[in-house]
């Protein structure tokens, strides 16, 4: 065999492995759809069923526990006594069939359906359709309290609008996370590192951190060297965002973040602005992640700037979740009797 042969017989074995993939993926999805169908159907049939009078079919009722006995003697796997209860809670939670996604598997509505708060969990719904989050991922996300994270930065509005669309980059805003959450870092919460050590551990999980930063971000460098008055200044990481067609600066602090830091990270952006924005492109975004914030401090130091330029808290750790409710339940309350929430 010549090597042009050799080179065309691979292409060939290329070309198929491709065909196959693709058409074993297509299988698995027409697989799934059937299985979420079926499901809701089991499930539409358990409330049919009790709404003629037959017991309530609540987790651990005998109806369930009899189900599960029984189907499984006759069909074999796949019906466990929590199985049966997820099908009965599915079709509650979508009585309306053709409000399904044909994205999502079986394993992601199992996942969401541990989510008790609708608004919650039609966020990460419509997340999961919008990113094709993997379940892994959808996992993660609710792990990390990503819903909660986003909504403590918006109004009510903004919320409801969150949790009926998911997130849309549409603003710099939108982009912003307050914590941002690096528990895939895996540094003991009592562990002391450095400024360099933590940027060498977001670049050593760069696709992490790209997951966590969110939609649209695409690296460029670390310690980006800008020069001004022969004197060299030096930004932790440079990302430019494909959505929103800008760049975004972002320095790591430590400690608690200060004046002198916020005012530094407004030199970067005046820079790039006169000296690395090429044409089309927008306004840089700066983020300056710290360990922690006084927003008194923030509210003051960022008061006349015209920049976009955002403080932000990070953790190394997951955060509490029931916290993080907690503060946005309060803000809602808030909403409602028209006052904001203040933190020190």
């Amino acid at each position: 065999m010549t090597n042009i042969e050799k080179v065309n017989y691979n292409n060939l074995l290329q070309n198929i492995g491709q065909v196959l993939s693709s058409g074993r993926k297509q299988a698995f999805q027409v697989v799934d759809n059937i299985l979420v169908k079926t499901y809701w159907e089991i499930g539409k049939v358990i409330i049919e069923h009790e709404q003629k009078g037959a017991e309530k079919a609540e987790y651990g009722s005998q109806l369930l526990k009899n189900l599960s006995k029984d189907l499984k003697l006759k069909y074999g796997k796949g019906f466990s006594q929590s199985n049966i209860y997820l099908m009965r809670l599915f079709y509650l939670k979508y009585e309306i069939f053709q409000t399904l996604s044909g994205k999502l598997s079986w394993s992601h509505y199992t996942e969401l359906l541990g989510i008790s708060d609708d608004m919650s969990r039609s966020f990460y719904e419509k997340q999961c359709i919008n990113d094709n989050w993997s379940v892994r991922e959808l996992k993660r996300q609710r792990n990390t309290g990503l819903f909660e994270r986003i909504a403590l930065s918006k109004d009510k509005a903004g919320i409801l609008k969150l949790s009926k669309e998911g997130q849309k980059i549409e603003t710099p805003e939108d982009i912003i996370k307050d914590p941002y959450v690096f528990e895939f870092l895996q540094i003991p919460e009592q562990e002391r590192f450095k400024e360099k050590d933590l940027e060498n551990r977001l670049i050593d999980n760069l696709g992490h951190f790209l997951l966590e930063l969110g939609k649209g971000f695409a690296f460029v460098g670390r310690q980006y060297r800008i020069t001004l008055d022969n004197d060299h200044y030096y930004i932790d990481l440079v990302f430019y965002h494909r959505i929103l067609k800008c760049f975004v600066l972002i320095d790591l602090k430590l400690g608690k973040v200060s004046h002198q830091d916020i005012g530094q990270m407004n030199m970067y952006l005046n820079y790039f602005k006169g000296e690395e924005c090429s044409e089309g492109d927008n306004s840089p975004i700066g983020i300056v992640l710290a360990a922690d914030k006084n927003n008194i401090l923030v509210d003051y130091a960022t008061g006349s700037i015209s920049n976009k330029l955002f403080i932000s808290k990070y953790l190394t750790y997951i955060p509490d979740k029931k916290v993080l409710e907690n503060e946005l339940r309060l803000l809602l309350e808030q909403e409602k009797k028209g006052i904001r929430h203040g933190e020190n």
